[in-house]
């Protein structure tokens, strides 16, 4: 029976520097960071009490699949992804709780935006739409149905906010005054880019990826944007069945939708210490081994 790891320990090896709602961030050099993906799950900003097995395992692996076919796409991209492997100084003890979820990475400045990137209109974006025809401040065309395809996909950033407070909507202009004219175009547009990549190449798996969150980096030493994070995970994105898809509804999901959906049908959306029953974090561990199944193409067991 699969595991659950809330926590992690590198035994004193490596210095936390961190903790985030899903990761752990230790210290290997001034220029090395190692990210460890615990099974923690947050829905609206705030942490469950339990966690779903294997969960941090899954994140790694697909983000370190992702990196892969996007920087195979566009060679000139810049990410962050060193590799799996554990570092020496890791005590070899501890290997079989860290493979897989763990993953050594560069350490870059973080730009303090989500670039959230949508293409089709649902969540927070829909309710917005429905009070005051916008979706991030943005005017957009009228009529437009739940979980429709946006004509063209949009850049609708958030802030990043700090540990137990929430991230908040903003206009793209607003991101032009957090990060910068020198580079806040060009966090937009290649956001923009790396969501028709990724939209492209799941359509082809079965999964519409109705939108996702990307974070970036600079590298002084260049000027570069650098992808960072995780990217294009069932915690990051919502991943529709593009079988069932069905415009002028909410849509069954491969993600932590479904947790949404239980909290609020539960009245428990941004409470405290909650613990998920049983058949919530099954579920939930089965949908997003179902997004890694298609989009990976292989088996969970066969990874």
């Amino acid at each position: 029976m699969a595991t659950t790891q809330t926590q992690s320990s590198l035994g004193g090896s490596l210095k936390l520097l961190a903790q985030g709602k899903v990761r752990d961030l230790y210290e290997v050099d001034d220029r090395t960071l190692l990210f460890v993906a615990t099974d923690r799950i947050s829905a609206y900003d705030v942490i469950m009490k339990n966690g779903i097995p294997e969960k941090g395992a899954l994140l790694t692996l697909l983000s370190a699949h992702w990196f892969y076919i996007l920087s195979t796409a566009l060679p000139g991209l810049r990410t962050h992804y060193i590799s799996l492997n554990l570092p020496d100084m890791v005590p070899i003890e501890l290997y079989s709780q860290l493979q897989n979820r763990s993953m050594q990475v560069r350490r870059f400045h973080i730009f303090p935006i989500e670039a959230i990137v949508r293409g089709y209109i649902t969540g927070s974006a829909w309710k917005e739409y429905q009070a005051h025809g916008t979706v991030h401040g943005i005017a957009v065309e009228q009529g437009l149905r739940e979980s429709e395809r946006f004509v063209q996909a949009m850049y609708t950033p958030s802030t990043k906010a700090p540990a137990g407070r929430n991230d908040e909507n903003i206009h793209p202009d607003q991101a032009v005054q957090i990060v910068g004219e020198r580079y806040a175009k060009r966090i937009e547009n290649l956001a923009l880019w790396l969501y028709r990549v990724a939209t492209s190449y799941a359509s082809k798996r079965g999964i519409i990826i109705a939108d996702t969150k990307f974070e970036f980096g600079l590298d002084p030493t260049t000027d570069e944007i650098v992808l960072v994070d995780e990217v294009l995970t069932p915690d990051s994105s919502r991943f529709w069945p593009a079988s069932r898809y069905k415009v002028g509804q909410a849509q069954e999901s491969f993600d932590k939708q479904y947790l949404r959906d239980w909290l609020t049908r539960n009245a428990l959306q941004g409470k405290k210490n909650v613990k998920m029953p049983e058949d919530v974090v099954q579920n939930t561990a089965g949908k997003y081994k179902e997004a890694f199944e298609m989009l990976v193409g292989k088996k969970w067991d066969e990874r």
